[in-house]
């Protein structure tokens, strides 16, 4: 579909669960809001349970370093040169690699749903009045992820939250053509992106280039 002008589609999504039909384009009438969408809950990007894996890596980090102790390092400004880590000898290509991991991770594991639960009061404050994540699941598993992140609720000009919406057939996805094939979580899913809407006309719409990546749909990137 074109990126903007292009009217949300009206296509019933589902919160919390089957019987709570909620449509797509009924839902931003008179009303200007954010859309976001992502492949599957509690993915990589979104869970407090990834968050807890990447917890583990760190750990796992500190012990690789500190029991290599083979090489000595002689890196200008290296900032383990200083304070309780500089008595270590570890080989810089190691530290390089091991350091590098971590922060993309980091990057990955505070992003996308965290990332809107975060913002609401922000985005509110500049005028949103819906902030509404899709996915290709039930509501019962939408709703669940919502509460993990302390994300449900009904959102509106006194309350922010993030409405946590089921797109189980990918209707919605296949409405706006942003499906993608992804045979290891089960088969069509939604593309990761996020759109500006005012009044059931979409403003702005930035889809990822590979689909599920993070860059453009995070909350700190849209455009409001």
């Amino acid at each position: 579909m074109d990126d903007a002008g292009d009217r949300v589609p009206s296509v019933d999504l589902y919160e919390d669960n089957p019987t709570n039909k909620v449509n797509a384009a009924d839902l931003f009438k008179g009303k200007k809001g954010i859309l976001f969408a992502v492949p599957g809950a509690f993915t990589p990007g979104c869970s407090k349970k990834q968050r807890q894996l990447l917890d583990i890596f760190v750990d796992h980090l500190i012990t690789v370093v500190c029991s290599r102790t083979t090489a000595p390092r002689d890196t200008p400004n290296c900032p383990f040169d200083s304070g309780p880590i500089a008595s270590l000898r570890v080989p810089e290509t190691l530290l390089t690699v091991h350091l590098t991991l971590v922060l993309s991770l980091v990057s990955v594991f505070q992003t996308h749903l965290p990332g809107y639960v975060t913002k609401a009061e922000e985005l509110k404050g500049k005028g949103i009045q819906e902030i509404v994540c899709v996915s290709v699941n039930d509501p019962f598993v939408m709703s669940a992820w919502g509460k993990e992140h302390g994300a449900n609720g009904k959102t509106g000009v006194d309350s922010p939250q993030v409405r946590m919406l089921a797109d189980p057939s990918a209707a919605f996805a296949k409405a706006l053509d942003l499906q993608v094939d992804l045979p290891p979580l089960g088969g069509v899913r939604s593309k990761r992106y996020s759109m500006v809407v005012e009044d059931s006309v979409i403003k702005t719409l930035n889809v990822e280039p590979d689909g599920t990546g993070l860059s453009c749909s995070l909350a700190d990137k849209i455009p409001v």
